[in-house]
């Protein structure tokens, strides 16, 4: 029997995802091999001074990861759930998910608490076209300065003072032990987060059952109902990487509570959406609110984005 391989990003957050998927796999199938981690190495880390918009999008961190799957260079691209686009690459299946982090969004700064702390005019570090549009729906006199790189390039760029303030997934400064810098955690209803943040997802080859098998085995399954309601509500929205989209979704007991938005990218106009549902059919009521986010003029956002 052969290692399986997962496909990973190099980034310390990457590689902590890559090890607990390991170590998941580990756990469940103790006679297996150990599970070979791979490092690939992607464009969207490579190219660091242009927002994702205007070089092809999100799928910049995966494609190259998902590459190699259908290669059969690796058995699993461990992604981010975030980074993942929405409509997979034919032959690829999204299977399973490691139990999600927290969702929400942290502040730092070095000389505010909040975002309300902020002074007129202060700059605002992010290359995120969702949270550009939320924190201009609040503050729309702040200036907005392009800031990509992974967690440890953005915290340095802060502490350098070229700019006031950021925001990062508090999911990935706690999964490397780094949340103690954030000045605050966000409400999402401050600030709702991507589809899928916080979230790590399994693709696989859709005819790898041996894989397909072992990766249903650590599935985490309230993390999966999440996932694919937010997935579904871009999925009907057929959003881009050009629109700001967000959506939340929280299992509580034996049923889940959706939120989502639209917005135009200035912030000055958003669209909000909500309900709940039984677990039943996550993408049913994924669907169900993006249809209604349409319904409510999104249509014309998505047209302008």
């Amino acid at each position: 029997m052969t290692a399986i391989k997962l496909g990973t990003r190099g980034s310390k957050l990457a590689l902590w995802q890559a090890h607990a998927t390991r170590d998941a796999l580990m756990a469940a199938f103790p006679d297996d091999p150990e599970p070979e981690i791979v490092v690939i190495k992607t464009t969207g880390d490579q190219v660091r001074d242009r927002l994702l918009s205007e070089i092809g999008g999100k799928g910049l961190f995966t494609k190259e990861i998902d590459k190699a799957l259908l290669e059969g260079r690796i058995d699993v691209a461990v992604h981010s759930m975030k980074d993942v686009e929405t409509w997979l690459a034919d032959g690829t299946a999204l299977v399973s998910f490691l139990p999600r982090e927290d969702p929400r969004e942290a502040f730092l700064s070095a000389s505010a608490m909040s975002l309300d702390d902020l002074p007129e005019g202060a700059k605002f570090g992010t290359a995120s076209i969702r949270r550009t549009a939320q924190l201009l729906a609040r503050r729309p006199d702040l200036e907005i300065v392009m800031l990509r790189g992974n967690v440890d390039t953005r915290i340095a760029k802060l502490q350098a003072g070229e700019m006031a303030a950021t925001m990062l997934a508090i999911a990935g400064l706690k999964r490397l032990g780094r949340d103690g810098e954030a000045a605050s955690v966000l409400d999402p209803a401050d600030m709702l987060p991507a589809a899928g943040q916080g979230a790590v997802g399994f693709v696989c080859r859709a005819d790898d059952t041996r894989t397909r098998e072992r990766l249903d085995a650590i599935n985490h399954v309230a993390t999966a109902t999440e996932v694919t309601a937010e997935r579904a509500v871009l999925a009907r929205l057929d959003g881009s990487c050009h629109t700001p989209i967000a959506a939340l979704a929280r299992v509580n007991g034996g049923s889940m509570h959706l939120d989502a938005m639209v917005l135009s990218t200035d912030g000055r106009e958003q669209i909000v959406a909500a309900t709940e549902g039984p677990l039943t059919d996550p993408a049913g009521l994924g669907d169900a609110v993006g249809q209604d986010l349409l319904e409510r003029g999104a249509r014309a956002l998505l047209a302008s984005g």
